[in-house]
């Protein structure tokens, strides 16, 4: 497996025990594994709302990326940031719409709205997720439901 893929557990797991009932089953359920490609994230302004170019640094994580982005982009795109394994904000970017380009490195998203309104909620969503990233969040980036890669942006 390529060092560049990083595995993700449940929903933003922290790592504590699932509760089980009285009358439950004593085996533990098979927990959610993905694995996603981990990436170096930028985020940027845009006219109309907001850029997320992901970058990998291995070809199999470029591929696996790109072959997501590609399967899953006509969901709507959200992205979410955990510090320590707790989220600390989550992004749906509804109120855009969004496209897939892929790069020599990984993929572009673009979210933009014709509506002011929108746009405005798109860049503030941008200058939050940028800030987050910065200062050490792990951000993922998803279509639907479904995660497409995760990273930080570079120092």
């Amino acid at each position: 497996m390529s060092s560049a893929v990083m595995e993700r557990r449940g929903a933003f797991a922290t790592g504590a025990a699932p509760a089980f009932p009285a009358n439950a089953p004593t085996t533990a359920p098979t927990p959610n594994v993905c694995v996603v490609p981990r990436c170096e994230l930028k985020f940027e302004k845009c006219k109309g709302g907001l850029r997320i170019h992901c970058a990998c640094s291995d070809q199999v994580a470029c591929a696996t990326l790109q072959s997501l982005c590609q399967a899953l982009c006509d969901g709507t795109c959200s992205c979410s940031c955990t510090w320590n394994g707790i989220q600390v904000c989550n992004f749906n970017l509804c109120c855009g719409h969004c496209k897939c380009e892929n790069t020599k490195d990984g993929c572009c998203i673009t979210c933009t709205s014709g509506d002011a309104k929108c746009c405005e909620m798109l860049q503030a969503c941008c200058d939050c997720l940028e800030c987050c990233c910065k200062s050490g969040c792990c951000c993922y980036v998803c279509f639907g439901n479904t995660c497409c890669c995760c990273g930080t942006c570079a120092a």
